[in-house]
């Protein structure tokens, strides 16, 4: 799955939401899934970066995307049912969904953590992740084979100090990966998270300035895993959390 061939259009007639889709690893997926046949829906906050990723996908042929500005911040549970019933009443299903938007917060002392910095993190990376999910699985399970992706991290099974709410919302992604892909067992629906590693992105230079960038991959590069996990090949991956850089 670490160096997966993606065949020609293993994409074909899929619907898929990106959000985060503005930048980074979200840019890159999106883009990717469009290359390979989806039709990918982009979400994220800022709607200047959503249109430069749909004018890419428009300048290379691939299948005209849908652009949601939504800041998961602000965002409520309503939104989300209603993002998701827009997507059916337009494109009649919803085959995949890469949940990749968060925030890092600030890197302090666990004595020193904001109670604003936290709530924050938590509305994006977790409370954000659990109502948008609550809004696709319904509408998922009704495909024939759907994959639903949380975004972890190495600090998401393995507490780092300093990495404070960071670090806790992903360990809670990890634990809402593995519930909804133990309820969801034997279903149309799999569930699994990537945990990208050290990449080339703006929230990697965030937590590490001082880092070497040079020695990092660039978004495109860990693009098998991401292209794997939504093409039927993955049928039968559930319950996983899988690193991108092997």
């Amino acid at each position: 799955m670490f160096k997966y061939q993606a065949p020609e259009n293993c994409l074909s007639n899929k619907t898929i939401l990106v959000t985060g889709a503005g930048s980074g690893i979200g840019k890159s997926a999106a883009i990717h899934y469009a290359k390979y046949g989806a039709t990918v829906i982009l979400l994220g906050k800022t709607v200047e970066k959503l249109e430069q990723v749909y004018d890419e996908i428009i300048a290379a042929g691939f299948a005209e995307p849908a652009i949601v500005p939504l800041d998961m911040k602000g965002a409520t549970a309503q939104n989300y049912k209603d993002m998701v019933n827009t997507i059916i009443s337009q494109f009649g299903q919803i085959n995949g969904a890469l949940l990749n938007a968060s925030i890092l917060g600030e890197l302090t002392p666990f004595t020193q953590i904001a109670q604003q910095t936290w709530d924050d993190v938590m509305q994006v990376n977790v409370n954000a992740q659990m109502q948008l999910a609550q809004a696709l699985i319904p509408a998922m399970v009704q495909s024939d084979a759907a994959s639903l992706v949380f975004t972890t991290s190495g600090v998401g099974n393995k507490g780092r100090a300093f990495w404070g709410p960071y670090s806790v919302s992903k360990f809670a992604t990890e634990g809402m990966m593995q519930l909804i892909a133990d309820e969801y067992e034997g279903s149309s629906l799999r569930c699994n998270a990537i945990n990208p590693g050290g990449t080339k992105t703006k929230m990697r230079a965030s937590a590490f300035p001082a880092e070497d960038k040079t020695v990092l991959p660039e978004a495109d590069e860990i693009m098998p895993l991401y292209l794997y996990l939504m093409s039927d090949d993955s049928v039968g991956e559930n319950g996983k959390r899988i690193n991108a850089q092997q």
